[in-house]
């Protein structure tokens, strides 16, 4: 029901030769005995046995999931460890659980047929992934070193798969591109060849921190930005508009995609209405 953090020093310095057939029977020193396996600290939360245990690539942080079902984070220093939070949804075994390498995000699969991504910072569970046969439980996941790449093993093989979208939104209305870059609307102007800032855009986070899909308004000189999980409607300097600003947002999760539909209205496809 712990997770045990142990300095191993010991053990990759220590020097092990090969053997003979018949030295086999002989007395062997313990690989893992006290002289080469250190346990620094015991983290104990989990109400059932751990079934997997991960460090974060770059802070000093420990994910671990359960047979309770939880996924636990834990934050480590050379004198101490302590729980940070728990994030709890997963209806069946946490099989396992790691980091994403470059965002604030925790990946976790499980026996319930699942795999979730949860926001670090504000502890909720952005997306939840299953398979389209519905039948295989998770067991293992990895991610890639570099690449947006996930691959996680199930009972009738593996998956890879992706959170992210790499093609970048954007629109044109004639020598002008629109696109987002960090938290700015840009347009470039291919005449000129430069690009200037348009408006600055809220921050999102998690899953939600990158736009998807960008419809434009000739006529009302109006951008709707679409991410994974919202949407927002912006209206850009004209003749008689001095400046950009952003008219609404929204933050519903079962936004699919928004696009305009007439000169001053947009329809919204909202998955969860069915």
């Amino acid at each position: 029901r712990g997770v045990n953090w142990a300095d191993i020093s010991g053990l990759q310095k220590k020097n092990y030769t090969p053997i003979r057939a018949d030295e086999m029977s002989m007395p062997q020193n313990d690989l893992f005995g006290n002289t080469d396996v250190m346990v620094l600290h015991v983290l104990e939360g989990h109400d059932r046995g751990v079934n997997w245990a991960a460090f974060h690539p770059k802070d000093s942080l420990i994910v671990s999931g359960a047979d309770d079902r939880q996924v636990k984070f834990w934050r480590m220093s050379d004198t101490k460890a302590y729980e940070v939070d728990t994030l709890r949804g997963h209806l069946s075994n946490v099989s396992s659980c790691l980091f994403h390498p470059r965002r604030p995000l925790i990946l976790s699969n499980s026996e319930d047929k699942t795999i979730r991504v949860w926001d670090m910072s504000r502890r909720i569970s952005l997306k939840i992934f299953r398979r389209d046969s519905d039948k295989d439980r998770f067991w293992t996941l990895t991610a890639h070193p570099n690449e947006d790449l996930f691959a996680a093993g199930h009972d009738s093989g593996l998956i890879v798969f992706k959170l992210e979208h790499e093609r970048p939104a954007y629109c044109v209305d004639g020598d002008i591109l629109y696109y987002v870059q960090d938290r700015s609307l840009m347009a470039f102007n291919f005449k000129e060849g430069k690009s200037k800032t348009i408006v600055s855009i809220a921050k999102k986070t998690g899953l939600d921190s990158g736009p998807r899909f960008m419809h434009y308004n000739a006529a009302e000189k109006a951008i709707l930005i679409m991410t994974n999980q919202s949407y927002s409607l912006h209206l850009l300097p004209s003749e008689t508009r001095g400046k950009a600003v952003e008219l609404s947002s929204s933050d519903k999760k079962g936004s699919n995609l928004v696009c305009f539909v007439a000169r001053n209205r947009f329809a919204v496809l909202d998955a969860s209405t069915g």
